[in-house]
């Protein structure tokens, strides 16, 4: 019985974390707590990017091949790949702008 009830709170603190995870259930969060599910969707988000990275350029890899493309063709393919991806991450954290509201008749000089 004591096995059971382990298994059913192991299943229940899943289901709860997995509904944090998914947004749901979020008021009764800690700071702490939210800056931790944060952290994991980031890590997730990372570790999905990489995987469909590795991926896509294991399809480029075979594409080549099936063409007849050359090895050194490829290692240019993969170079201006990997070029736009990093460069890609590097804009997307460097695109914040700073603006400024005004709300009122505009003044005449």
């Amino acid at each position: 019985m004591i096995g059971t009830e382990n298994m059913f709170k192991k299943i229940e603190f899943l289901e709860v974390s997995k509904r944090k995870l998914l947004g749901q259930g979020l008021g009764s969060c800690s700071v702490e707590e939210l800056q931790e599910i944060g952290s994991q969707l980031e890590q997730s988000l990372k570790n999905i990017r990489a995987r469909k990275e590795r991926m896509l350029l294991e399809d480029n890899r075979q594409l080549c091949e099936k063409c007849g493309g050359s090895g050194k063709l490829w290692q240019q393919s993969l170079t201006k790949q990997r070029n736009a991806i990093n460069d890609s991450a590097q804009n997307k954290q460097c695109s914040e702008v700073v603006t400024e509201l005004f709300i009122g008749l505009p003044q005449s000089h």
